[in-house]
Protein backbone atom coordinates (compact mmCIF):
# COMPACT_ATOMS: atom_id res chain seq x y z
CA UNK A 1 0.00 0.00 0.00
CA UNK A 2 1.46 3.35 -0.53
CA UNK A 3 0.99 6.71 1.66
CA UNK A 4 -1.50 7.91 -0.68
CA UNK A 5 -3.91 5.07 0.52
CA UNK A 6 -3.89 5.78 4.41
CA UNK A 7 -4.54 9.46 3.56
CA UNK A 8 -8.42 10.19 4.66
CA UNK A 9 -10.58 11.86 1.73
CA UNK A 10 -12.85 14.99 1.82
CA UNK A 11 -15.97 12.69 0.46
CA UNK A 12 -16.23 10.88 3.97
CA UNK A 13 -16.69 14.50 5.98
CA UNK A 14 -18.61 16.01 3.22
CA UNK A 15 -20.57 13.12 2.45
CA UNK A 16 -21.78 12.49 5.89
CA UNK A 17 -22.74 15.91 6.32
CA UNK A 18 -24.78 15.63 2.73
CA UNK A 19 -26.63 12.96 4.39
CA UNK A 20 -27.48 14.20 7.37
CA UNK A 21 -28.80 17.23 5.28
CA UNK A 22 -30.72 14.79 3.11
CA UNK A 23 -32.24 12.87 6.10
CA UNK A 24 -33.11 15.64 7.92
CA UNK A 25 -35.23 17.39 4.76
CA UNK A 26 -36.37 14.27 4.35
CA UNK A 27 -37.90 13.63 7.63
CA UNK A 28 -38.96 17.19 7.83
CA UNK A 29 -41.10 16.27 4.80
CA UNK A 30 -42.12 13.37 6.67
CA UNK A 31 -43.91 14.90 9.58
CA UNK A 32 -45.46 17.35 6.98
CA UNK A 33 -47.54 14.50 5.46
CA UNK A 34 -48.51 12.75 9.16
CA UNK A 35 -51.38 15.23 9.41
CA UNK A 36 -53.34 14.24 5.99
CA UNK A 37 -52.11 10.68 6.36
CA UNK A 38 -53.40 10.51 9.48
CA UNK A 39 -56.73 10.89 8.15
CA UNK A 40 -56.78 7.82 5.99
CA UNK A 41 -58.02 4.07 7.15
CA UNK A 42 -55.12 2.58 8.60
CA UNK A 43 -54.86 -0.21 5.96
CA UNK A 44 -54.38 2.84 3.83
CA UNK A 45 -51.56 4.40 6.26
CA UNK A 46 -49.28 1.28 6.62
CA UNK A 47 -48.02 0.49 3.39
CA UNK A 48 -47.74 4.34 2.66
CA UNK A 49 -45.33 4.63 6.12
CA UNK A 50 -43.81 1.41 5.37
CA UNK A 51 -43.16 2.98 1.47
CA UNK A 52 -41.53 6.11 3.17
CA UNK A 53 -39.49 4.38 5.88
CA UNK A 54 -37.94 2.48 3.16
CA UNK A 55 -37.50 4.66 -0.03
CA UNK A 56 -34.86 6.71 1.39
CA UNK A 57 -32.49 3.61 1.11
CA UNK A 58 -32.84 3.18 -3.05
CA UNK A 59 -29.61 6.16 -3.45
CA UNK A 60 -27.74 5.18 -0.35
CA UNK A 61 -25.91 2.22 -1.98
CA UNK A 62 -24.60 4.22 -4.95
CA UNK A 63 -24.03 7.24 -2.67
CA UNK A 64 -21.88 5.02 0.01
CA UNK A 65 -20.05 3.89 -2.83
CA UNK A 66 -19.03 7.19 -3.75
CA UNK A 67 -17.94 7.86 -0.42
CA UNK A 68 -15.49 5.23 -0.42
CA UNK A 69 -14.48 5.26 -4.25
CA UNK A 70 -14.85 8.74 -5.43
CA UNK A 71 -16.95 6.36 -7.99
CA UNK A 72 -21.03 6.09 -8.50
CA UNK A 73 -20.72 2.51 -10.18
Amino acid sequence: MSKRDWQPTWRKPVGILLLLLALMIYAAIAVTLVGPISRWPVLLQVPVWLILGVVWLLPLKRFLIWMETGRWR
